[in-house]
C-alpha cells in the first residue's frame, strides 16, 4: 500500500500547510489531495505546491463537476500537468445540489452523465484533437452559433490520470469503466463490497479489472487509548450523515445505509437537520468510529491497516492527528512505518 494525505489549511496558515506537505514528501508520501467545498478552490494551492516539491503527486480532491466548463477543466489539468512535470492527478466528483445549486447557481441535473462527458472532453482536448463533441449535456461547438471546433494551442500530452470520488452504484460503475483511481469516503473495509463490487462491474464492462485502479480510502490515524480517541470523531460522522446533503440527497448517508447502518444513518440525519447536532453525534456508535478510522495502539492501528489492505485498498488516505504540524508529522511518520511493514508482510505471504 502507498500513502496519501490531504492538504489541510487551518486558520489560513499556508506556511504550516506547505511545510507539512514538504516534509510528507520527504517521508515518502505518494500523493497530496487539495479539496474544495465553498471556501478555497482545489487548484490554486497545487500550483504553489508544484513549485515547492519535486516528487509527490498533486491531486485535486475534488474539482466539483459542472462548476467549470469541460474545456476549462482540461486547460487546468494540462497546465498543472505541465507545471509539475506530470505529477498532477485530476480528481473529480459531482458534489451535491446544495453546493452546485446553492453556491454556484447551476442546476444539479444529470450529474453522472455530466461527469462522464467532462472526462471524455478533457481527454479529447488533451489529445490535441479539435473539440467537437455531441453529448447529452454538452454540445461543442454550440449548435446554431458562431463557434467552431478549436484545437488546444497547448501541446498534446498523455491523458492526466483521472480519479473519481463516487458513492452511488451508477457512478461507481462509471469509475470502474473510465477512471484510473477512486477516492473513497464513507468507506469501511468490512463493507468494501458496497463500493468495490460496482467498480469491478464497471471495469469488467470496459475490459479491465479492479486491479487496474488505484483504490484510495482511509481515515484519521491517531495513537493512544481507544476510549479517549473515539468521542472526538463522532461529531464529524454526524456531520457527514446529516449535513453533507439535504433530506432528499445525501450520497454519504446513502452509502452508510447500504453498508447496513440504515436506522442510525436516517435518525442521525433527522436529528442533525432538526438542529439537534449533539443528539446526532450521541447516536453514532463506537463501532462506526472504529470502522472508519485507524485509532489506538500501534498494534491496533496496524490491524486496521491490514483490514484496508485485505479489502483491496491500494493507497491508504491518512489524516494524521495532532494539534501542531510537528505532532501531525510524528503521527504520519509512525503511520508510514506501519504501512510499510504491512505491505512487506503482504509481499511475504505465499501466493
Amino acid at each position: 500500500m502507498r500513502v496519501s494525505i490531504s492538504l489541510g489549511v487551518m486558520r489560513e496558515d499556508w506556511e504550516a500547510a506547505t511545510g507539512y506537505v514538504i516534509e510528507a514528501e520527504r517521508l515518502g508520501v505518494d500523493a497530496v489531495w487539495s479539496a474544495e467545498a465553498w471556501g478555497y478552490d482545489a487548484v490554486t494551492p497545487l500550483a504553489y505546491l508544484a513549485a515547492k516539491t519535486s516528487r509527490i503527486k498533486l491531486g485535486s480532491g475534488i474539482i466539483q463537476a459542472g462548476t467549470r466548463t469541460p474545456a476549462l477543466v482540461a486547460m487546468t489539468a494540462m497546465t498543472l500537468a505541465s507545471l509539475s512535470n506530470d505529477r498532477f492527478l485530476l480528481g473529480l466528483g459531482v458534489s451535491g445540489p446544495q453546493v452546485v445549486e446553492g453556491w454556484h447557481g447551476i442546476p444539479f441535473e444529470r450529474p453522472v452523465t455530466r461527469l462522464r462527458e467532462i472526462i471524455e472532453i478533457v481527454r479529447l482536448v488533451s489529445s490535441g484533437e479539435r473539440l467537437s463533441y455531441q453529448g447529452k449535456v454538452y454540445q461543442l461547438p454550440r449548435p446554431g452559433g458562431e463557434g467552431k471546433a478549436i484545437r488546444s494551442s497547448a501541446p498534446a500530452r498523455e491523458p492526466v490520470p483521472v480519479y473519481l470520488a463516487t458513492l452511488s452504484p451508477r457512478s461507481l460503475r462509471m469509475t470502474g469503466e473510465l477512471a484510473q483511481g477512486w477516492l473513497g469516503t464513507s468507506f469501511m473495509p468490512e463493507h468494501a463490497g458496497v463500493f468495490f463490487d460496482d467498480i469491478a462491474a464497471g471495469a469488467q464492462r470496459a475490459g479491465r479489472s479492479l486491479a487496474d485502479l488505484d483504490l484510495q480510502a482511509g481515515g484519521v490515524v491517531a495513537f493512544g487509548e481507544v476510549e479517549e480517541l473515539i468521542p472526538a470523531r463522532k461529531p464529524g460522522l454526524a456531520f457527514t450523515l446529516g449535513a453533507m446533503g439535504s433530506r432528499e440527497h445525501n450520497f454519504y448517508n446513502a452509502a452508510f445505509q447500504r453498508a447496513g447502518y440504515q436506522e442510525i444513518a436516517q435518525e442521525a440525519q433527522r436529528r442533525w437537520l432538526d438542529g439537534d447536532r449533539e443528539g446526532a453525534a450521541a447516536l453514532i456508535p463506537d463501532e462506526l468510529v472504529l470502522k472508519t478510522n485507524l485509532l489506538g495502539s500501534e498494534e491496533q492501528v496496524q490491524d486496521r491497516m491490514r483490514a484496508y489492505r485485505d479489502a483491496g485498498v491500494t493507497t491508504l488516505r491518512v489524516e494524521a492527528a495532532g494539534r501542531t504540524v510537528s505532532e501531525r508529522l510524528d503521527t504520519l511518520g509512525r503511520a508510514i512505518d506501519l504501512v510499510r511493514a504491512v505491505s512487506e508482510e503482504k509481499a511475504e505471504t505465499p501466493a
